[in-house]
């Protein structure tokens, strides 16, 4: 039976129960639960704290699980990044008092408090600057105001926390984060159980990023129609009962359809009288 970590709480949690759910497994129903089974596809769920997943997985006791690549780097752990999974996206960078530093090289000797010191003390080692790293549980922003450290390290979205408490991210983002699979280094690839758990995975993904179109055209102008519409592998082309046309059916970026149907139209294609945009699993 396949082995499984899953964030118990914070925002990796739910959408990696949704995740879970689309993709077919059974999932708990009450947050107080720690462990549950699902006989039909034989897989066992562990819920854990989000920091800790990557350890558990380390160790063997557990043979997957799903956790912040964020929190996968900080902890150190023997294990790696098989699958990105799209969500709880996030950007790390550094932020100081305005004209406090231009870049990490200006890191040199001070001090930089952060909830992450594994992340940030492996990105000041490999651009070879010396600067000491304070550990602090959150509200890092309050760090440079009280004297603890000049600069910090956290995660940065909107920018308006930063800018309330007066500070201005500086230099390259630090890393880029998002919800991943992962495994234990060096374990076995192609354990069937695993790749089946990747392949719903990735099913599930195709099916939020992609929606099939359908459309008909002219003969003359498919190789144009089927240039904005290539699909995943290769569009599905079907004569019609009359001579001169066919319809064509292609997975389209959902981001882009509306655009895609536009240019179809241009060409001649019958986009917006038959175009039926339908949502697909796989």
């Amino acid at each position: 039976m396949l082995r499984i970590a899953v964030p118990n709480k914070g925002s990796l949690s739910g959408p990696a129960g949704e995740m879970l759910h689309e993709a077919g497994y059974r999932q708990r129903r009450e947050s107080k639960e720690l462990r549950i089974v699902d006989p039909v596809n034989e897989v066992e769920f562990f819920y854990l704290r989000p920091r800790d997943i990557a350890i558990y997985v380390s160790s063997g006791k557990l043979d997957i699980g799903i956790t912040g690549r964020d929190l996968l780097i900080d902890s150190g752990a023997e294990a790696e990044e098989i699958l990105p999974l799209g969500f709880a996206r996030s950007t790390f960078r550094f932020a100081a008092k305005p004209g406090t530093a231009n870049g990490v090289e200006d890191l040199k000797g001070r001090t930089v408090a952060t909830s992450y010191e594994g992340i940030v003390a492996g990105h000041l080692a490999d651009h070879g600057i010396e600067a000491s790293v304070v550990h602090l549980d959150g509200a890092v922003e309050t760090a440079i105001e009280l004297g603890v450290a000049e600069v910090i390290a956290d995660v940065v979205e909107t920018g308006t926390s930063l800018r309330n408490a007066g500070l201005e991210v500086f230099g390259e983002p630090i890393m880029k984060s998002e919800a991943v699979v992962i495994r234990r280094t060096g374990a076995d690839a192609d354990e069937p159980k695993v790749q089946q758990f990747l392949r719903r995975l990735q099913g599930v993904l195709v099916a939020r990023t992609y929606v099939m179109m359908d459309y008909d055209c002219r003969v003359e102008q498919l190789e144009k129609a089927v240039a904005l519409t290539p699909g995943l592998e290769s569009p599905t082309v079907s004569p019609l009962h009359n001579e001169g046309w066919v319809a064509v059916r292609a997975m389209v970026p959902a981001k882009e359809a509306q655009r895609i149907m536009d240019d179809l139209y241009d060409i001649g294609a019958r986009a917006i009288l038959t175009t039926a945009i339908h949502a697909c699993r796989l």
